[in-house]
């Protein structure tokens, strides 16, 4: 980690699940400070409790930040001396989105521009936006805000001068905040009926430790514009459920299907077909580049791309589908699973 050797990096939204991810993986390493931007005083007191106890060596590298991303001040408050930018900040909940959806644009839109705004008038080195499948062929109002948060980074690397601006693109980040594997082993543990949408939906999934190596990886090798994305492989949501079942001894005669929720897909795409067309493979990721012509488009009015025509979109009904054996155990290996089924067995003894 020497290329975050007495550097600060600040992490917006970064009492959630990714931002806990981060602090697990930085801590102990040569970072001079991390700090926690954002807006629920709660979560960061419940933080800062959680890291003074666990890791009271290491825990006066965390500063916390009360702020908003919504409030451009708020982040200019917080932005002098930081090095490097994880922006994580967002709404995310597909439903709430479609219900609220001014809301959903105040954070993931405006506050983006707010971040972007205040790290390059800091100059900030490096800042990595995570965004999200939905984004890519939008129909919810979660993955529009979020394709508009991408097209704003894109905007602002044209002329951020020395602040490097990424994305990362992901799908179904497992047992993070607010996901359905933690959601399915309550009701399992209450003996309710496991509730799925639709079983032969598809989600691209991967647990927090690759969502933080696919940000470390746009980090290191992304250039100013580019959107990163993992090749993640997907799983059916019937499969997931199956998984979670046999994990924690839930009948898979009690699943129930309560149908699609407000804007939902049957299946996400990480890459559209036309950011296939200029995708570079960098081996476990593709780079996906910014367009960055200029407005004067006689220039290109001859200009075709012949390639876009045969190229597919990559989604999760055509990347690698893990079978009901491999989603398990990519499951079972998640650090919340496992503390979750040592739990059972500390309740049996």
């Amino acid at each position: 980690m020497s290329i975050f050797k007495d550097k600060t990096l600040m992490i917006t939204g970064g009492t959630g699940s990714f931002g806990n991810a981060v602090l697990k993986r930085f801590l102990d390493t040569d970072i001079k400070e991390i700090r926690i931007f954002s807006r629920d005083e709660k979560k960061q007191d419940d933080m800062r409790h959680e890291y003074q106890a666990k890791y009271p060596n290491v825990a006066n590298k965390i500063k916390f930040y009360i702020g908003d991303v919504r409030s451009l001040e708020s982040c200019r408050n917080a932005m002098p001396g930081v090095d490097y930018i994880f922006h994580a900040a967002a709404l995310k909940q597909v439903p709430s989105c479609e219900f609220f959806p001014m809301e959903a644009v105040r954070t993931n839109v405006i506050g983006t521009d707010n971040v972007l705004t205040a790290a390059i008038e800091q100059g900030v080195e490096s800042v990595i936006c995570l965004s999200t499948d939905k984004a890519a062929y939008p129909i919810n109002a979660m993955g529009i805000t979020k394709a508009i948060e991408e097209k704003v980074a894109v905007a602002k690397s044209r002329y951020s001068c020395k602040t490097k601006i990424c994305c990362t693109r992901y799908g179904n980040v497992m047992c993070s905040r607010g996901s359905v594997i933690p959601l399915w082993i309550d009701q399992i543990r209450q003996s309710n009926p496991i509730t799925l949408t639709e079983p032969s939906m598809t989600r691209f999934i991967m647990s927090l430790d690759e969502a933080v190596d696919l940000v470390l990886f746009a980090f290191e090798h992304g250039t100013n514009g580019d959107i990163l994305v993992q090749k993640a492989p997907a799983c059916t949501i019937q499969t997931q459920a199956e998984a979670v079942c046999e994990l924690f001894g839930g009948k898979k005669e009690d699943i129930k299907v309560i149908g699609i929720r407000h804007g939902e897909k049957m299946y996400e795409t990480l890459l559209t077909k036309e950011e296939c067309a200029k995708a570079e493979d960098m081996g476990n990721f593709y780079r996906v580049p910014a367009d960055n012509r200029d407005l004067n488009y006689d220039k290109y009015f001859k200009e075709g791309d012949t390639k876009r025509v045969t190229i597919e979109e990559f989604n999760s009904n055509n990347t690698r589908r893990l079978n009901l054996e491999e989603t398990k155990a990519k499951i079972a290996a998640l650090e919340y699973i496992q503390n979750e089924l040592k739990g059972i067995e500390n309740i049996a003894k």
